[in-house]
């Protein structure tokens, strides 16, 4: 069984490896741009970006949050519970930004239909911002638990 430093180092690896081809996703899809009629090979960018979006929102609120929260002594709760705790610690800007994502996830990962198919890319393209500054503020939060704890 794994302590508590590999949980943390392995987590924290996680984010970042997460965070790097979100953002790269996220910079070629800005450089695309939004626009009806995407080619193939467009459409195959910003469903990689989707994806990877999904992906990182996931890892952040249902895994890493809840690590923040056992770190803490937290029961873990909700996800909108999660999400309100996070942003008391200062390792998101605004809860309401996160529970827009988590929604967001959902619809990505649940309600894919071509006719929203150009909102999602959208919406997409807008909160993933928020998702790459929240694992900076994340690691940045953790580096301070385990200097903190001794960890």
């Amino acid at each position: 069984m794994k302590n508590i430093k590999e949980i943390i180092d392995q987590n924290s690896t996680e984010l970042h490896n997460a965070c790097a081809l979100l953002k790269h996703s996220h910079d070629k899809c800005r450089r695309i741009g939004m626009q009806e009629g995407l080619n193939a090979d467009e459409l195959e960018s910003f469903e990689a970006l989707t994806s990877r979006f999904a992906r990182l929102s996931d890892m952040i609120i249902q895994k890493t949050f809840k690590l923040l929260d056992h770190l803490e002594l937290e029961d873990s709760g909700t996800a909108r519970d999660r999400i309100n705790r996070a942003e008391k610690r200062g390792v998101i800007q605004s809860a309401d930004d996160f529970v827009e994502i988590r929604i967001l996830r959902n619809e990505i990962a649940h309600d894919y239909k071509s006719d929203s198919i150009y909102e999602i890319f959208e919406r997409v393209l807008f909160y993933t911002p928020m998702l790459l500054e929240a694992v900076e503020m994340i690691l940045k939060y953790v580096q301070t638990i385990k200097h903190r704890d001794k960890i």
